[in-house]
C-alpha cells in the first residue's frame, strides 16, 4: 500500500481525520489539544504538516516538521496501525527531513517517551541516536510540569 500515496501539505478538509489518526496511534495527551497544535504550527511560519494519502483521499501518516532557526524538529510522526511495517514511516522521516534540508537545516531531532521501545527502534533504525542532554521545560502560564 505504501507505493500508492502522496504525501502532501495538509488541507484545512484533512485536520478532522489527521486529529483521528494521532487518536488512533495514541499520540495525543490530555495536556496537548491536537487541533490547537495544528492550528499553532499553521500560523507560526517556520512549520509544516506533511499528511501521508491513498488514491481514496484516507491519510494514513502525518508529521509535523518545523525548525527553530537552528535545528529541526519532527512531531507527531504517525502511521495508521493498518499501514505500520509497509515503510511509509520511513518516506514520512524522510519527507521532513527533505523540509529541512530545504531550509538548509543540518540536524533533525525529536522526542519520544522513555519507555517507547517500538518506537526508539523504529528511529534507530533510520540513524537517530540518544544524545545525552537534559530537557527542561516550563509552562508560560504556570501551570505544573506535565508527565
Amino acid at each position: 500500500m505504501a507505493d500508492h500515496v502522496t504525501i502532501r501539505k495538509l488541507a484545512d478538509a484533512d485536520i478532522e481525520k489527521t486529529v483521528q489518526l494521532w487518536l488512533d496511534c495514541d499520540l495525543t495527551r490530555p495536556w496537548n489539544d491536537p487541533r490547537a497544535d495544528i492550528a499553532q504550527a499553521l500560523k507560526s511560519g517556520c512549520a509544516e504538516i506533511l499528511v501521508a494519502t491513498d488514491k481514496a483521499g484516507r491519510i494514513l501518516a502525518s508529521v509535523m516538521v518545523g525548525d527553530d532557526g537552528h535545528r529541526g524538529w519532527l512531531y507527531y510522526v504517525a502511521v495508521s496501525p493498518s499501514q505500520q511495517g509497509t515503510g511509509l514511516g520511513k518516506r514520512m522521516i524522510a519527507a521532513g527531513e527533505q523540509w529541512m534540508a530545504e531550509r538548509g537545516i543540518q540536524k533533525s531531532q525529536l522526542i519520544i517517551r522513555a519507555g517507547n521501545a517500538k518506537v526508539r527502534g523504529f528511529y534507530e533504525s533510520l540513524g537517530y541516536g540518544v544524545q545525552e542532554r537534559v530537557l527542561m521545560a516550563r509552562w508560560l502560564d504556570g501551570r505544573p510540569l506535565t508527565p
